[in-house]
């Protein structure tokens, strides 16, 4: 389902030149993908395909993290340009709403707002933070911060508020338990599901790999 207008070439040149030098997890790159995973999961469902493009497209514009913690940016950022294209005001809600809702947080914040719109592109996204592509992001974010690789003698905070999360710093390896291996039983479509099964046992053949290493065993 590739259905490119106008508006979608648009959006999709301002997300390539705001993102032109975004860190390399949440760069253009990281939208095509989600872009792509969207437009896989929707053509399964009955669904708003602009909304679909428009939220893939716009989710991460100014990912809270690099703006200090700030969660209006995104949103902000993302109604300034629709509704310089005119876009009807029905479709800015709903495309702001998916932004503001989207993010994992720490995965004890409840969503205020649903959609199947949301749960596709929320799902999309998902998918690109696990498999091959989630680990080659962690590592790349993590290295960004300057994280260690891992530290045994930090255990996995599995009950994080979302300040918490916000603000962790421990080692790469955490995120795994703390993110990525419970997305699996997150997704909210019957493909996203169906999708992240492969990606979430590559995830565990990985780190099976990486302790065996660690360790120095066979």
């Amino acid at each position: 389902m590739r259905i490119t207008t106008p508006l979608i070439e648009k959006t999709q040149y301002f997300v390539k030149e705001t993102l032109a030098q975004a860190e390399g997890g949440h760069d253009w790159f990281h939208i095509e993908r989600v872009y792509k995973n969207a437009l896989l999961i929707a053509a399964s469902e009955k669904c708003d395909i602009e909304i679909v493009q428009l939220g893939a497209l716009l989710h991460d514009i100014a990912d809270s993290k690099f703006y200090d913690g700030d969660e209006t940016i995104g949103p902000k950022t993302a109604r300034v340009f629709l509704e310089s294209e005119n876009v009807v005001p029905a479709t800015i809600d709903h495309v702001i709403a998916i932004i503001e809702n989207i993010s994992f947080k720490g995965g004890r914040v409840e969503r205020k707002f649903s959609s199947i719109e949301l749960d596709i592109i929320q799902d999309a996204d998902r998918l690109d933070a696990i498999g091959a592509i989630g680990i080659a992001r962690t590592f790349n974010y993590g290295g960004f911060k300057n994280r260690s690789l891992y530290n045994p003698e930090i255990a996995p905070n599995l009950s994080m508020t979302k300040e918490e999360y916000k603000n962790s710093t421990t080692p790469t390896i955490n995120h795994f338990y703390e993110k990525l291996l419970l997305l699996k039983d997150k997704m909210n479509t019957v493909s996203g599901k169906q999708l992240a099964q492969q990606r979430h046992h590559y995830m565990e053949d990985f780190l099976e790999q990486f302790y065996a290493e660690w360790e120095g065993r066979k």
